[in-house]
């Protein structure tokens, strides 16, 4: 799957080696390693890595991740990333840096992704095209992921296939991004594909 998705977001068509790769919810960085492996096998260029985890543990491994697999000037930050996003603009501190790739497995339908911020006063404007239902996480990462693209970037998110049909404040957040163009495609995924869930997903 994240060779899948590395491949999707055309990372072997990167041209600069200014050029960058972000996860959100990194975990132990293996789909920022993915991603990196793909471009520079196909391009030859080592584009710069950033990352954000939440668990201490966990951010520490992907920390030594990217040590181990020769990338030691990678970015990884250990923080909430929806209630307190570590990459910022360079001059503007309302808005969030921006990518030139995004790649993520977000915790699915997680139901206290609100907890530390206001989303209906999101300082950095995620929820322009909706505010996700409070007890599911879902979207908020999706939209997470929109604002932290630069205009011609690409992202790749893995999310549980209820994304794709659910209703209420996620049916009009789906209009309102299909309407807008933001998706090229979606990848059905079988269910049992992920540790620790059985239910089926999809890449957006």
């Amino acid at each position: 799957v994240s060779r899948v998705m590395a491949q999707v977001i055309e990372l072997g068509r990167a041209t600069d080696a200014r050029q960058s790769i972000f996860d959100p919810t990194c975990g132990s960085g293996s789909l920022l390693l993915k991603a990196h492996d793909e471009a520079k096998s196909r391009t030859g260029l080592d584009l710069a890595l950033f990352g954000q985890e939440m668990d201490n543990a966990t951010a520490a491994l992907s920390r030594m991740n990217m040590v181990l697999h020769d990338c030691p000037t990678a970015e990884i930050w250990r923080d909430n990333t929806l209630a307190n996003p570590h990459f910022l603009h360079a001059t503007d501190k309302t808005a969030l840096q921006t990518f030139d790739y995004v790649v993520a497995n977000p915790p699915f339908s997680t139901k206290a992704w609100s907890n530390g911020f206001d989303p209906l006063n999101d300082l950095f404007g995620r929820f322009e095209y909706g505010v996700p239902p409070a007890k599911n996480g879902d979207f908020a990462f999706l939209l997470h992921i929109l604002k932290s693209l630069k205009s011609t970037g690409k992202g790749a998110v893995i999310l549980p296939h209820g994304v794709l049909f659910r209703g209420g404040a996620e049916g009009s957040i789906r209009a309102n991004i299909v309407r807008r163009g933001f998706i090229k495609g979606i990848i059905g995924l079988p269910a049992n594909l992920f540790y620790g869930t059985g239910i089926p997903a999809c890449i957006i």
